[in-house]
């Protein structure tokens, strides 16, 4: 049984939330050339030992970032690090599954992309995605992994992701990174607020990805209740060029502390 999915997914109260690094830039750099560098995995490896608790990857149909390869050694790395998480991404209805059947992530977090789409952009269309989505998180749950569906943030569908049998959502952000900073960021913020609000009431854990960063992620989790787990890739990617990967790691943890200076530990 995966440990990590202990409680149904549900969140702690009490518990920080987790940094979970998307690696899929790393490898969209290293597809440029023929050379294997940048390392995915070294990657993987340097943003563990820097202290996030998950890794995530993305691997789409087309192989523009993350390779057949690259899941195969990332599993292997996480296998090393128990206490992470390992989470893939994808659509389950293009290749995701064969991966989840193979590798058992800790968490498959279910995206409604297109086979061509240039980058995530929107959740799933619930209920009318419900019935064809059930067997697939049935299988996922028989064996042992998590499923997070990726939603818009609207708080009448938290109700119907629950009843589709997810454990999370993970609450699609690129609406709020758009806000931040204008006049728009409060009302963005309420409508993210209501809809974690919701799937916490649904029994829902919740997650959140796409487009947060170090500029707005302590806002975001200022005014967000019960959110377990971001997953940050490209902001977080572009800052270790200047950075480093631990340095920055190390800056995505302290938004995350001084959003929560009370809390401790990770859903999970």
């Amino acid at each position: 049984m995966n440990p990590l999915m202990l409680d149904g997914g549900a969140v702690h109260r009490h518990a920080a939330t987790a940094l979970s690094v998307n690696v899929n830039k790393v490898a969209l750099l290293r597809n440029s050339r023929h050379l294997r560098i940048p390392s995915v995995v070294r990657a993987a490896e340097c943003c563990l030992q820097a202290g996030c608790q998950g890794i995530t990857i993305h691997p789409r149909p087309d192989e523009r970032h993350i390779r057949a390869h690259d899941v195969d050694e990332i599993a292997a790395l996480m296998k090393q690090w128990p206490q992470a998480e390992f989470n893939i991404e994808g659509n389950p209805f293009h290749n995701l599954m064969d991966l989840v059947r193979q590798q058992r992530p800790h968490q498959a977090t279910f995206v409604p992309d297109s086979v061509d789409q240039f980058t995530s952009d929107h959740g799933w269309n619930l209920p009318a995605d419900t019935e064809r989505l059930q067997p697939l998180i049935e299988e996922c749950h028989a064996l042992g992994v998590r499923v997070s569906l990726f939603m818009d943030p609207v708080p009448e569908a938290m109700a119907h992701a629950r009843a589709a049998g997810a454990d999370r959502v993970e609450l699609y952000t690129e609406g709020y990174a758009r806000a931040h900073g204008t006049p728009q960021q409060a009302a963005s913020l309420a409508q993210y607020a209501a809809a974690a609000h919701a799937a916490l009431q649904a029994g829902l854990g919740v997650n959140a990805g796409h487009d947060l960063n170090r500029d707005n992620l302590t806002d975001f989790l200022r005014a967000v209740p019960g959110v377990a787990e971001v997953s940050i890739g490209h902001a977080l990617v572009a800052d270790a060029l200047e950075w480093g990967y631990a340095d920055t790691v190390a800056a995505y943890l302290q938004c995350i502390r001084t959003a929560a200076p009370s809390a401790s530990g990770m859903a999970p």
